[in-house]
Order: structure tokens, then C-alpha cells, then sequence
């Protein structure tokens, strides 16, 4: 039984506290003593049950919960940089994110559909967050929430914005959505598919199934999806309308239109659902990258001028590439055919090797140099 449970068992002595299962191994989640957040621990326990928390729903959350040194290191770690729109949407909006998608649209199909007549929100902008968020549930996040959380609360720089999200998870837990082992995700506290907050979790999250739960973190992506769309119906979108442009040649259409131009790139006219989507997350380059996503998931093109002109390598291509740019030394963080990061900076460390134009653009020329 980890000290959480132990303090809490303390605390009530009425309800028996639950037995801890089988220890975690040893991996960058992994919780370590520390008599400070068992104090914190201590003296937040009152305020849970003042908020209406249960005990029973207490004795469960905290029976493994504990502190998590690597949350503080990535939460004090958090560098104040800028990454360029070209590399933000390489990443983003890579040929294996657009054809991951496209593949994971016609798996669920029938549930994109169901969820877009509902909500009124176009399935491709659905589609695109849950790329965006967790590449189409792959990586949804395995750290429990209610430990990074209440770690967060201890000795985190935001202590008041996430204890309320603390105490918004526990009612997520008292409600029977989801169980203290099931509910992970960021260490940041984002959970699911979608990436929801706890505290948007409540207020939008719906049970698409029907099923009485609302489970963002399943196998079935139906309630994240739908609840992605009430969020995004609540703030406003309006179906069948652009997100946005390249302002050079715009057709002007939509309504609300301005001009925006992120630094070192080109300028692009957007439109009111470009605003929608950055109440998902409240950053330029994350809406371009959402709304062209969408775009390229209903068959557009790639953005002239921020993608490369030659034809999208294929996925055995992509891998070959990957691991011949890291047998060469350029390392690429990875060999599965994901142009993500490490790869665009392994392709241009490869060019300027070369001598060739640093583009990063993974591409049959840049393959056909390596060769």
C-alpha cells in the first residue's frame, strides 16, 4: 500500500482503505516517497470530502496513487520556445498522419457520420483533432491522472488550477465513468483519445454509446469522438464552412474573415471555425495544423510553398529512409514510417552533410541522395 493510501486509511478510519495491486515496474511514471506531498496529501483529503467527494471513491483513488519526480521535471522543463509553422506541420500534418487517418475514418465510419449529424461539426475536423491529440488513439498517455494531478497540486506552478482539476477527476471517478487504473493520459493531466482536461470533461464529454458511461479511454473512440464534437459544436462551428486559407489567391469565403501571418511564414485568411478550434488549444499554428489536417483527410492538397512539391513518399519508403539516416548517424527516433521531429531534423542534418538545401521535407530525392 503506497503512503497515500496509508494517510488516507488514517483519515477514515471508518472505511476500510483497498488493498494496492501488484507494484508497478520501474519506468518514468513510477511514483517515489516524498513527506511533503504526503503532507499535501493530509490537508487536501478535508477539502475532497468538503466538495462532496465520496469516501469510497477516496479509499480507491488514492489506494496507488503517489508522487511522480518525472511530472515536476516536465512541468519545470517546459521551455519557452517557438518552433516554426513548416516544422509544426510537417510533424502534424505528415503523409502518415493524413493516411493513418484516412484509414482510421473508414474504420469508424459509421460512428464519424452519426457523431457529424448530431453535432452539426464536419467528421474531418473531428478526425483531425483525434490525429492531432493521440494520432488516432495510439498514444493516448499512460500516466495515471489522479497521481500526476494531485503531484501537480503539491508542488506544481499552477497548485489551484490543478487541484480543481483534481477534484474534477474524482468526481469523474465517483460518477462511474471510468476506474482510478483506467483513467491516464498526459502528465499534464489531458485524458483520452481527445486529450480532454477533467474539468471540460465534465461539462462536455457525452455517452454517445449508451452504454451509461461516458469512456474517453477505451479501445472505442465513439465517446471521445462525439464529445469532441459537442465541444467543438458549443463553441460555435459552423458545418461545412473553411477553417481558413493561404491569403495569396483567397477565395474569401466564409464570413468573419481576417489575416494572419505567423511569424516566417506565409499569410493565411481564416475564418470563424479557426476560432472554434483554438478553444481546443489556443494556439495559431495548432488550428492551421488541425484545419489542414481536415482538409487533407477530405482529399486536399498539401499547402503550396510549407510542403514539398515532389510526390509523398510511400510508407516502406519512409522506413527505408528512417533507417538509413540512422545507420548513417543521423539519428531519427524511430524506424516506423512517423515523420515526426527527429526525423525532420535527421533529414536536415543529413542535407547540410550534402551540402543540399535543409528542408526537411522527407521526399524521393532526399531518399534517392541517401541511396
Amino acid at each position: 500500500m503506497g503512503s497515500a493510501a496509508l494517510l488516507l486509511a488514517a483519515c477514515a478510519p471508518r472505511v476500510p482503505a483497498l488493498r494496492a495491486g501488484p507494484s508497478r515496474d520501474v519506468d518514468e511514471w513510477a511514483t517515489a516517497p516524498d513527506p511533503g506531498y504526503d503532507a499535501w496529501v493530509l490537508s487536501f483529503l478535508p477539502r475532497a470530502r468538503n466538495a462532496g467527494i465520496p469516501e469510497p471513491t477516496l479509499q480507491a483513488a488514492f489506494a496507488e496513487a503517489g508522487f511522480i519526480p518525472a511530472v515536476i521535471e516536465k512541468d519545470r522543463s517546459q521551455a519557452e520556445f517557438s518552433r516554426s509553422l513548416q516544422d509544426y506541420l510537417l510533424s502534424g500534418v505528415s503523409d502518415s498522419r493524413v493516411e493513418n487517418g484516412r484509414a482510421a475514418m473508414a474504420r469508424h465510419a459509421q460512428t464519424l457520420a452519426a457523431v457529424e449529424a448530431t453535432y452539426g461539426v464536419d467528421k474531418e475536423a473531428v478526425a483531425a483533432i483525434w490525429g492531432m491529440e493521440s494520432s488516432y488513439g495510439v498514444r493516448k498517455g499512460d500516466v495515471p491522472i489522479v497521481s500526476a494531478l494531485s503531484t501537480l497540486a503539491y508542488e506544481g506552478r499552477r497548485a489551484q488550477f490543478f487541484e480543481t482539476q483534481l477534484v474534477s477527476a474524482l468526481r469523474i471517478l465517483a460518477a462511474g465513468d471510468t476506474t482510478p487504473r483506467a483513467m491516464k493520459g498526459s502528465w499534464a493531466g489531458a485524458m483520452g483519445h481527445t486529450q480532454f482536461i477533467p474539468t471540460s470533461f465534465e461539462s462536455l464529454a457525452v455517452d454517445f454509446t449508451g452504454d451509461g458511461r461516458r469512456d474517453i479511454w477505451g479501445e472505442d473512440p465513439s465517446d471521445a469522438l462525439a464529445s469532441t464534437a459537442n465541444y467543438l459544436a458549443k463553441s460555435g462551428w459552423r458545418r461545412g464552412e473553411p477553417w481558413g486559407e493561404l491569403a495569396q489567391g483567397a477565395s474569401g469565403g466564409g464570413s468573419g474573415g481576417r489575416v494572419i501571418q505567423p511569424d516566417g511564414a506565409p499569410a493565411f485568411r481564416v475564418y470563424r471555425n479557426f476560432d472554434v478550434i483554438k478553444r481546443y488549444n489556443n494556439a495559431d499554428s495548432y488550428a492551421i495544423a488541425v484545419g489542414h489536417l481536415s482538409d487533407r483527410l477530405r482529399g486536399g492538397p498539401p499547402l503550396a510553398g510549407l510542403f514539398s512539391s515532389e510526390r509523398p513518399l510511400t510508407l516502406p519508403e519512409r522506413i527505408e529512409l528512417q533507417e538509413g539516416l540512422t545507420a548513417l548517424g543521423f539519428d531519427t527516433r524511430g524506424t516506423d514510417g512517423n515523420v515526426g521531429p527527429g526525423t525532420i531534423q535527421a533529414i536536415r542534418a543529413f542535407q547540410a552533410s550534402r551540402g543540399l538545401p535543409q528542408t526537411g521535407f522527407a521526399e524521393p530525392s532526399v531518399l534517392q541522395a541517401l541511396r
